[in-house]
């Protein structure tokens, strides 16, 4: 079994890349669900609306132009093939980000550990993360990106598309189309003000844009 074998099986199983340090222990972990990275990330479901829409108007152009309903969809076969082919390629693209994707919350960090052909590990302490939101859909499901503290940097392509959207020149970590979304960023939520020495707070579910978890100067505060 060659390195991509043994990642590609340690991802399937779950678990860190490395033993833990004495003291710090996992308090969740998890990774994307590969319908919501093909809704929300490549926009799987406006290309099949395009698509259709298209569809919809070559049909009703060819009728009106006297070509009979059967002629019209038997012309239509190559574009509704190309339509099929295109949502087909866009879920398959996010199946694989999201089976090669794991996420973990631990009392010390956030790991992300992503990419298709070359798996890179990311560990952000909780001193380095200024900020976590929460962007909460109504299946529960949602996208929590981390702010970072410091000059230091991820490149956004490094990133994507783990990466909050359009945030190209302070790039942001997030997890993206998590899984009961509300409860992981609770976790976390906790996790921060644990490490900041403060009070934490419950997050209200909600299907607002964003909610904001903020630590800076070991205080914590939603907004």
């Amino acid at each position: 079994m060659n390195h991509h074998e043994e990642e590609m099986a340690q991802l399937e199983r779950g678990g860190l890349p490395e033993p833990l340090p004495s003291g710090e222990r996992v308090l969740w972990e998890g990774g994307p669900d590969w319908r919501q990275l093909a809704i929300h990330v490549f926009h799987a479901r406006k290309v099949a609306i395009y698509f259709v829409a298209l569809l919809a108007w070559r049909v009703a152009a060819n009728a009106a132009d006297g070509t009979t309903l059967a002629s019209a969809l038997v012309g239509s076969i190559a574009l509704t093939a190309l339509g099929v082919l295109a949502v087909g390629l866009l879920c398959l693209i996010a199946w694989f980000t999201a089976r090669t994707a794991r996420y973990a919350i631990t009392t010390e960090r956030v790991v992300m550990r992503i990419g298709i052909v070359l798996t890179v590990t990311f560990n952000l302490p909780f001193k380095a993360i200024g900020s976590a939101g929460l962007r909460l859909r109504r299946d529960g499901s949602g996208d929590i990106p981390l702010a970072l503290t410091g000059s230091d940097r991820i490149a956004y392509l490094n990133l994507w598309p783990h990466a909050r959207p359009w945030q190209v020149k302070q790039p942001q970590p997030m997890l993206r189309g998590i899984p009961e979304a509300e409860r992981v960023a609770s976790i976390l939520s906790q996790a921060l003000a644990a490490s900041a020495g403060v009070a934490a707070q419950t997050l209200v579910s909600s299907s607002a844009p964003a909610r904001i978890v903020r630590v800076r100067s070991r205080s914590i505060a939603a907004a």
